[in-house]
């Protein structure tokens, strides 16, 4: 195997004695050798078990023969729109177009399409027709059934059928590709390989699909939203590789997309295998004219433990993309990853992170779930732990002490989050005091979201009280050893179920905490997550009750400018929704007053502003106004003197 990149042009394909590809894998990112993007994993698995693999990085989508380069490969295309969705990587919530690239050389947007797995797939079959294309990643993952589309505000059909793509290998694709990779190999036709674990196919009929539970067809999804959050939920309930059934949904008499259970999860064995690969871990050199890939600098110094996640919480997509069974690495294996970086030129000594989806989670959440799955209708933290909940910090403690012994380490941090309520069940509190004696700068990130009752609910996350709970109790850790450290709360603004209601009770939270968060995260409606579920449907398939959900531009310009209702620019807004949820009482200037009164307000049952004369406009900044100076009164001027 040899110790350097991936082709990425047909010279290097020819300097290394190579006729063609078996692989041609077709990126929407820049190529990137460092096993934090999915396509530096499957191109070094598929390499260390013999296969010839040639990457092709941003080819250009209006030009077939940009992915012609290596010829037609042996085996198949491989296609994946990049570490992010095209979508999301283009557009802000408000759908605005985004300025950078982080995963492109030197920041610059514009080098993938929109719908990247879409357009890249089309775009191959321009000229290669028969070629096997699989489709990879998180863009083709959670498109791999009827999905709602944010961005054209309409329910979409399958990737599988808009690409042309023959296969989608969903989630952490290692098992599958590996199926699929010694299938065609063995001369097996691409029509032929519906049964791999962990991927999504066409069929013209069912005639030879078993155990399978048949979803509504693609029209009746389009025509009524009760039965796409039926179906959604249905999906939602069979995500785990132990339980899981087989899915099927029709799109004609001839034409369905059957999705097969996920793939098993790895093992840690499996698990250091695939990150003990030889990346280079860094962006191929022909990017570094440009600048390099911006990208690089969050991830370069970190440590993936983890991969899965229980948290369940309702807008995140970990559920149907790496799935609840958390699986880790080996403290070997990262301390061997942890000693290479560094030897790096450039480590300065801080290692940025060691986790994965949530940082403190090492473990599954219970001991049977290797052998028989996660629950299907029960959660393992909401709305409350479970008791058979295994809240153990030991191993990632034993983890950190090792990782900050290490010969050139100052200090490691943890950068990925950690959930506060699975911190707060487990009773030995050894791993907070870690966390705040070694492992924080000053400020620790944490995501309560929200603390209205009816939105955290609906999000999943725990009651309000549980982060109040965790505020106190690291505060209290914090004195017992000596430091001043603080929390900085990630809040959600516009999420299912928040009104302006809900949204003024989050202010006055912020208030209370004397904290104005200078960035505030509207709620972003991803494909394949609950709430974006809800927010299409304004049902909670959970249930099939009614949810309220903001839609209205104006609205959410509104609830988000009531968290940061200090912000002068922001005044008229929070007005606005102050006047619209009926709670002028925060008009005014008592202490527990958001802004103050406009000058031309009728303030009643105020006598201190009665004869003052014309009041004056602030312009200070704080959206309220000044009480006017007093005249200078004969007494007054004897006064100064």
């Amino acid at each position: 195997m040899d110790n350097r990149f991936l082709p990425v042009c047909r010279n290097d394909m020819e300097e290394r004695g190579w006729d063609g590809v078996d692989f041609a894998y077709v990126i929407g990112d820049a190529y990137v050798d460092h096993p934090s993007f999915g396509h530096a994993i499957i191109s070094r698995l598929l390499e260390a078990k013999g296969y010839r693999v040639g990457i092709i990085s941003q080819p250009d989508w209006k030009d077939p023969e940009s992915v012609a380069i290596y010829g037609e490969p042996r085996l198949a295309f491989l296609v994946s729109a990049g570490n992010m969705d095209s979508m999301v990587n283009h557009y802000s919530v408000s759908k605005k177009r985004r300025r950078t690239d982080a995963y492109t050389p030197g920041g610059v947007m514009g080098k993938r399409p929109d719908h990247a797995c879409t357009v890249y797939g089309n775009l191959i079959r321009q000229t290669f027709k028969k070629t096997p294309v699989i489709l990879g990643g998180i863009e083709a993952s959670l498109r791999r059934l009827a999905h709602y589309d944010y961005w054209s505000d309409r329910l979409k059909r399958s990737v599988l059928l808009d690409s042309g793509a023959d296969i989608i290998s969903y989630g952490m694709g290692e098992r599958s590709i590996l199926e699929i990779a010694e299938a065609l190999e063995a001369g097996i036709p691409v029509e032929e390989l519906t049964y791999i674990d962990g991927t999504a196919v066409k069929a013209r009929s069912l005639d030879n699909v078993y155990d399978a539970e048949l979803l509504p067809s693609f029209d009746k999804l389009r025509e009524d939203k009760r039965e796409y959050a039926k179906s959604f939920y249905t999906q939602y309930l069979n995500t785990d590789p132990f339980t899981a059934k087989r899915l099927v949904e029709p799109y004609s008499d001839h034409l369905y997309v059957i999705q097969n259970p996920p793939a098993k999860p790895l093992s840690e064995a499996e698990m250091d295998d695939v990150y003990g690969l030889p990346y280079m871990r860094t962006y191929h050199p022909s990017y570094e004219e440009a600048g390099g890939v911006p990208a690089i600098s969050e991830i370069r110094f970190s440590l993936t433990s983890s991969r899965g996640c229980f948290g369940g919480c309702s807008f995140c997509a970990l559920t149907f993309h790496q799935g609840r069974i958390v699986q880790v690495r080996s403290h070997d294996s990262l301390l061997k990853e942890a000693e290479a970086i560094t030897e790096e030129k450039v480590f300065k000594g801080y290692i940025h992170d060691v986790g994965g989806p949530t940082a403190n989670f090492r473990h599954p959440s219970c001991k049977k779930q290797m052998e028989h799955g996660v629950c299907r209708n029960r959660q393992c933290l909401f709305p409350a732990p479970c008791p058979n909940l295994d809240a153990d910090h030991s191993d990632y403690v034993e983890l950190l002490k090792k990782l900050r012994e290490i010969p050139k380490v100052k200090k490691v941090f943890i950068r990925s989050g950690i959930r506060f309520d699975y911190l707060l069940a487990d009773k030995k509190k050894e791993f907070l005091r870690e966390l705040c004696e070694y492992h924080v700068s000053g400020q620790l990130k944490v995501a309560p979201e929200h603390v209205a009752a009816p939105v955290l609910s609906l999000m999943g996350k725990p009651e309000h009280k549980v982060y109040e709970e965790f505020t106190r109790q690291f505060e209290k850790m914090n004195q017992k050893i000596g430091k001043k450290q603080y929390l900085v709360p990630y809040l959600m603004s516009s999420h299912p179920g928040s009104g302006l209601k809900e949204a003024v009770e989050l202010a006055e939270y912020c208030r209370d905490l004397g904290y104005m968060p200078e960035q505030v995260q509207d709620f972003y409606p991803t494909p394949s997550t609950l709430s974006t579920c809800m927010y299409y449907t304004g049902l909670d398939p959970r249930n099939m009750k009614p949810v309220y959900v903001p839609k209205n531009p104006h609205e959410k310009a509104m609830q988000r400018a009531l968290i940061q209702y200090r912000n002068p620019e922001l005044y008229d807004l929070v007005y606005e929704a102050l006047q619209k949820a009926g709670r002028r009482d925060l008009i005014g200037y008592g202490p527990k007053c958001l802004i103050r009164p406009r000058r031309d307000d009728n303030v009643r049952g105020r006598t201190d502003l009665g004869n003052r004369g014309k009041k004056k406009e602030d312009r200070s900044g704080n959206g309220g106004t000044k009480r006017p100076k007093k005249k200078k009164t004969i007494r007054n001027v004897h006064r100064k003197k």
